[in-house]
């Protein structure tokens, strides 16, 4: 029986269909920007407004791509992403929280 075959080729975890993919590569790239900015602010005590609200915006941004998301390697990234928002939405939440003082 003659079957077509496809030739195999290198799996990688960043590998692409080769189409392009312009809504997913920019919440990919929000995800990673509002995730590194959330996670190194969440460090500090008085910057737990910008940590807790830029984590808050990378979770909602990082789980919308992850519904959207067409490749692995958009998912690998917006793993990373949605992790490091969350430690930074946590400890912003630890430090202060979204409002911190402004609500009495």
């Amino acid at each position: 029986m003659a079957q077509a075959t496809r030739p195999q080729s290198a799996i990688s975890l960043f590998a692409t269909d080769g189409k392009p993919h312009p809504l997913q590569d920019t919440l990919m790239a929000a995800t990673l920007i509002l995730g590194a900015v959330a996670f190194i602010t969440g460090f500090f005590d008085n910057l737990h407004l910008l940590s807790s609200w830029t984590g808050l915006v990378g979770i909602l941004t990082g789980a919308y791509g992850q519904f959207i998301s067409v490749t692995t390697r958009e998912r690998f990234a917006l793993i990373i992403g949605l992790g490091a928002s969350a430690v930074g939405f946590y400890l912003g939440m630890a430090h202060g929280g979204l409002f911190g003082g402004w609500l009495s």
